[in-house]
């Protein structure tokens, strides 16, 4: 799938349909005329096709998802045989979208950073270089004026050259990282250490999904850190199994809410994924921008009109508008705030940005600014939340030992010799719906599940033959539940046949937005009957 870049524009185009006004139609080429497709093959299908899906020519996208592009000649051997094979868990054709530019001004460097007095940065200083923003864009171009010299800087594969692509990801890098150097603008945290990975093809506006997964897994597989989206487009399952990985790994994974506020704000990816971090954009007034995507996905807002970014381009700089832009701030807030707090993880890093956010719009959360605006200076000082460790966890395949999406091997809550524990968690109704643990049900003992929070969430018991906890599934091999209205709940399970593995789930009801629980778990031998 070809994922539209939300770029120096303030409008893209809808996520079906004919380009916005201003777009440049280019006739689609023979190679674009009949998609590539994306395949991801069963773990057996992977041993047994592998050799034969290279042989064929088709891409490997990663070995370890076992991700492969098909061209469509290739796609259309192979697939029906691999179909019939049962080789295939996932497929899907690739996608193109169009981009739609708008104005800039000519004597750029007559605007202001007006975004500054917005997001309670001013009287602070930035720290130097510590924990690395990854930005998976078009490209950096590190000949501009704005980053020649400039150190801390990482290349995580080849760049487009600078007369082709390189204008959104330089953009981007540059609300970032601009350095204090004299030169142009200065971004939100001058001294960041900024990692890219270039996903472009053509000119730059076209980012392809597998390159995309790519770059997210590179920016992973360094190690813990900031990685920024400022691209959206349907739901894909390359870039949502990266996300899991990056997400298991450590990493704080940033994304645009999107720029179709003013055509009924469709749902679009990454933005809509559980554990991203999505961004909606502010006006110079501090009210959301009217292209700014409203969902109940947003977790937070920061700047997004009129700001001044770097033109790889053009070698200057110019005031370009979209939530390309305020996601970047919020990449740059949080690698700033993570490099003060080391102690912080991923998870806790997210949950102070979007509690110290100061409230606009509608009183409270909402689905146009979420938490509110950026505030670093109230970040910096929000004491910090309990840490949720087994994230991602929302389902039966992200703890089970041999789950498919089991990226972080975290121990079970409870084994046959550690009977009782306890844990602290939250869950949030839109970012982490469900908490999921592997637990020990001791032969002839019951069980005790003890639940307690901030907010109404409810108790299920799965057994360890559950594929999923999720949405329809939910009764799938349920072995007991607590529904109770309230903060607290307790669910007993008398477990008369032999040990064995099962799952417990605190989830919420449609009715509560989120809640920081503590979970105990207990065992008792059975009474003997009288």
């Amino acid at each position: 799938m070809v994922v539209r870049v939300l770029s120096p524009l303030l409008v893209l185009v809808a996520l079906v349909g004919a380009p916005a006004s201003g777009a440049t139609d280019i006739p689609p080429s023979a190679s674009e005329a009949t998609p590539a497709t994306i395949v991801r093959l069963t773990a057996t299908g992977s041993c047994a096709e592998s050799a034969a899906l290279a042989a064929a020519g088709a891409e490997q996208i990663d070995a370890k998802l076992r991700l492969w592009r098909l061209e469509p000649a290739t796609a259309a051997a192979l697939l029906p045989g691999l179909e019939r094979r049962g080789a295939i868990a996932d497929s899907q054709p690739e996608q193109s979208y169009d981009v739609a530019v708008t104005s800039v001004t000519p004597d750029p460097l007559e605007a202001e950073e007006w975004w500054r007095t917005q997001i309670g940065i001013e009287g602070l200083e930035a720290p130097g270089p510590g924990v690395p923003v990854t930005i998976v864009d078009s490209g950096l171009d590190v000949a501009h004026p704005e980053f020649a010299g400039r150190p801390d800087i990482t290349l995580l594969n080849a760049q487009e050259p600078a007369n082709i692509g390189g204008e959104h990801g330089t953009s981007v890098a540059s609300v970032i990282g601009a350095p204090v150097n004299g030169v142009g603008i200065v971004g939100i945290y001058p001294r960041a250490v900024l990692r890219s990975w270039d996903a472009a093809l053509g000119q730059g506006t076209r980012l392809e999904s597998a390159d995309i997964a790519a770059g997210i897994l590179a920016a992973a597989r360094a190690g813990k850190g900031v990685i920024n989206l400022s691209l959206g487009g349907d739901r894909d399952v390359a870039i949502e199994l990266a996300v899991s990985e990056a997400v298991a790994s450590g990493s704080l994974v940033v994304a645009a809410s999107g720029n179709d506020g003013t055509r009924g704000s469709p749902i679009g990816y990454p933005a809509a994924l559980a554990h991203v971090t999505t961004v909606a954009a502010t006006d110079q007034s501090g009210n959301v921008a009217s292209f700014s995507s409203r969902s109940p996905y947003v977790d937070i807002a920061a700047p997004g009109d009129a700001i001044l970014v770097a033109s790889a381009l053009g070698k200057n700089w110019h005031p370009s508008s979209g939530t390309s832009f305020s996601s970047p701030l919020v990449a740059g807030a949080a690698a700033w705030l993570w490099t003060a707090r080391p102690s912080l993880d991923a998870g806790q890093v997210a949950e102070i940005l979007r509690r110290s956010a100061r409230d606009i719009g509608q009183p409270g959360r909402d689905s146009a600014a979420g938490f509110g605006i950026l505030n670093v200076a109230a970040a910096l000082a929000l004491p910090s939340p309990i840490r949720d460790p087994y994230e991602p966890n929302d389902d039966v395949e992200e703890v089970a030992p041999n789950g498919d999406r089991n990226f972080r091997n975290a121990p079970a809550l409870t084994t046959r010799t550690k009977q009782t524990t306890r844990i602290a968690g939250l869950v949030d109704g839109w970012e982490d719906p469900r908490d999921v643990y592997r637990v020990w049900l001791p032969a002839s003992r019951q069980v005790t599940f003890r639940l307690s929070g901030t907010g109404d969430a409810d108790l299920s018991l799965h057994a360890a033959t559950a594929q999923t906890v999720a949405g329809r599934f939910a009764s799938q091999g349920r072995l007991a539940q607590a529904t109770a209205r309230g903060t607290s709940e307790r669910l007993t399970f008398v477990n008369a046949r032999a040990g064995r593995w099962a799952y417990i789930t605190v989830r919420l009801p449609a009715r509560t937005l989120d809640s920081t629980y503590r979970l105990a778990v207990s065992s008792a031998k059975l009474k003997p009957a009288v």
